[in-house]
């Protein structure tokens, strides 16, 4: 009966150089990379509440597309790292690693939300003026967290799904079509599911306004990530040729890519 290792992968496969590589999660980078990928959900969340509009002069119409600004949140320039660090999981320790890494951003996330409504409910001392905007910042809006969770979720796990199905088929070859097949499927469906449980809370009602919304931030989104894909890529070679483990299973492979 064949075995599977640590990284979701069969011993035989791996032990043979016939399938794709993974370093073992029995590593010291493991555990940071989990740490900072649960601290990027964590401030996202937070950062997240505050609407941002940026390029005030830009304007354009495009069908039922318009545009005023681009109108996003106070994450914008830190979410796409969540993404960045669920491909270099993915790419070096395999999809097994990854879903444990997005269970625990899940769990820790649903405990923030749920000890921020508790420090909401909680009776303010006289001397504390700052209850009202400790709500507007920290308050925990249902729908929101469904939405953020929900997205998170599927977004997350379709990323990682699809760049390791991606690299059982070419190897080590071709990373940058992994990132960039793996972001455009996760950043889509993640905007997507997002948007469509968030937008009434937002007052969207027409979908024109719906579209507008997912379209320019899914593309936002992505545009933002492509651009810092050659960090992606710099973090993933780094990482590949400083795991013993990885660096075992290519031994007949040939060169890392």
């Amino acid at each position: 009966m064949t075995s599977i290792n640590k990284s979701g992968q069969p011993d035989s496969l791996t032990a043979k150089g016939t399938g794709p590589a993974f370093a073992t999660i029995a590593s010291p980078y493991y555990p940071m990379l989990v740490g900072l990928f649960v601290g990027v959900m964590m401030i996202s969340n937070i950062t997240g509440t505050k609407g941002v509009v940026l390029f005030t002069n830009l304007h354009f119409d495009v069908g039922p597309l318009s545009m005023d600004g681009l109108v996003t949140d106070g994450a914008f320039y830190l979410f796409p790292l969540a993404y960045v660090l669920g491909d270099v999981i993915s790419e070096v320790y395999g999809f097994r690693a990854m879903r444990r890494t997005i269970l625990a951003g899940f769990f820790v996330l649903l405990l923030a939300s749920l000890c921020f409504w508790l420090t909401v409910k909680l009776p303010a001392a006289p001397f504390y003026d700052g209850q009202e905007s400790f709500e507007t910042v920290a308050g925990v809006v249902p729908q929101f967290l469904a939405a953020g969770l929900a997205g998170y979720i599927v977004g997350e796990f379709l990323n990682s799904w699809v760049l390791v199905k991606m690299k059982e088929r070419s190897g080590e070859k071709h990373l940058w079509a992994r990132l960039l097949g793996s972001t455009v499927v996760g950043e889509f469906f993640d905007t997507l599911v997002f948007c469509a449980i968030a937008a009434t809370a937002l007052g969207i009602s027409t979908w024109s306004d719906f579209l507008n919304y997912t379209v320019i931030g899914f593309v936002w989104k992505t545009l933002v990530e492509l651009a810092i894909m050659p960090l992606t890529y710099a973090v993933i070679r780094w990482l590949k040729k400083r795991e013993p483990t990885y660096q075992s299973t290519l031994a007949h492979e040939g060169t890392i890519s």
